[in-house]
Formats: C-alpha cells, sequence, structure tokens
C-alpha cells in the first residue's frame, strides 16, 4: 500500500502522504490523504470527466485534486482552513504535473460561496455534521442560482454524516462506489457514497 503511495507521489510530483492532527478540534478534523486506491475506482467510476468542476472539501495538501485533475482531466478546487497545510498544498502545485487544471483557496468551508460552475465535490470526513449542513447549505445556494446536476462524493462515510444526508430533501442517494476490497478487515465503511443534487 505504502508503494503506491508513494509511486503515485512520484509521478505526479507532490508531496501528500502523511496525517496531521496538530490544528484539529471537535468540528474540523485531522489531515488523512484518500488513499490513492481510492482515488483510482473513483477516477475510473465514468461520473467525473474533463468538462467537471470538482470542489474538493478540506484538500489538505491536494492529493484529491491534482489526482482527478491528471486521471480525468477535471478542473479541480481545493479548500482548506488550515494556513499550514493550505501552503503545502500551494508548494505542491508548483510542481506538479497537473498544476493547470488545480486552484486552492484559503478558506473555512462554511463561509465558501461555492462557484457556480461547480457540479462535483468530494469529501473525506473533513469537518463535523455541524459544519456539514451549513456546507449543504452553502452548495444548494449554488445550485439554485445556476440549476446543474451536481454529484457529491462521501469517502468512509460516518453514521452520522449519512443520518444527515439521508433527511436533506433536496438530495438523494444516487449510487455507491466499494472499496472494501482494497483494505483488509471487511470495513463496511470503505466507500463511497454518492448523492445527487434532485434538487
Amino acid at each position: 500500500m505504502t508503494d503506491s503511495e508513494n509511486t503515485w507521489d512520484k509521478l505526479l510530483q507532490i508531496k501528500t502522504t502523511g496525517r496531521d492532527a496538530s490544528n484539529s478540534d471537535q468540528y474540523r478534523y485531522p489531515y488523512e490523504p484518500t488513499p490513492y486506491s481510492v482515488l483510482e475506482r473513483l477516477a475510473n467510476s465514468g461520473f467525473i470527466g474533463k468538462s467537471d468542476v470538482v470542489l474538493d472539501y478540506g484538500c489538505g495538501k491536494g492529493r484529491v485534486d491534482f489526482f482527478l485533475s491528471y486521471q480525468t482531466k477535471a478542473h479541480t478546487i481545493g479548500i482548506e482552513y488550515d494556513e499550514r497545510i493550505y501552503q503545502s498544498a500551494l508548494d505542491n502545485q508548483k510542481t506538479a504535473v497537473s498544476k493547470t487544471r488545480t486552484e486552492f483557496v484559503s478558506v473555512s468551508a462554511e463561509t465558501y460561496e461555492v462557484p457556480t460552475q461547480v457540479n462535483r465535490c468530494y469529501f473525506f470526513n473533513p469537518f463535523s455534521v455541524e459544519l456539514l449542513q451549513k456546507v449543504v447549505a452553502r452548495i444548494i445556494e449554488s445550485y439554485y442560482e445556476n440549476p446543474r446536476e451536481m454529484l457529491l462524493f462521501f469517502y468512509y462515510p460516518s453514521d452520522e454524516y449519512i443520518s444527515y444526508l439521508m433527511t436533506v430533501d433536496e438530495l438523494e442517494f444516487y449510487d455507491e462506489i466499494n472499496c472494501s476490497d482494497l483494505f483488509e478487515g471487511n470495513d463496511s465503511r470503505e466507500r463511497i457514497m454518492i448523492f445527487k443534487g434532485g434538487f
């Protein structure tokens, strides 16, 4: 597994491995990059293409953004509240092979106005359900400004996330990408749940 992580980082010419909990609290969770094997499965799912704009919540050092823009040719926007980790994403952008299709914004997710061209959103448990509720409200606002098909991807979703998402009238459960075979232990959370904006 570590070999794959390092191989992709080298190929993409970035440094994104390692966990960072230095600025986490009860609302904002530690930085932990999505495993490349999961991102490969997402990129090969057909749900993201070159005409899409992906918003990555809690982008950390930018792994999701660089990988998806490289593999799918989509444009990606990563937002990150932790200034130090955000700086790591900018450092990666200087060397990344797909830097022209990525951009990063230093901002708290709940205050970020979702650009009207964004039609895909990615989450790997970046924050609490309280913040997720505010973020989803922002996504819905953006939809009403520019109605479009929107897909929201939730990797390794918590029960709290799922319970909340199932109550949002504007969202419907759309599909799921099973990732449990990629890791030992048969963890039922190893999946990407996809919700569609049926606004």
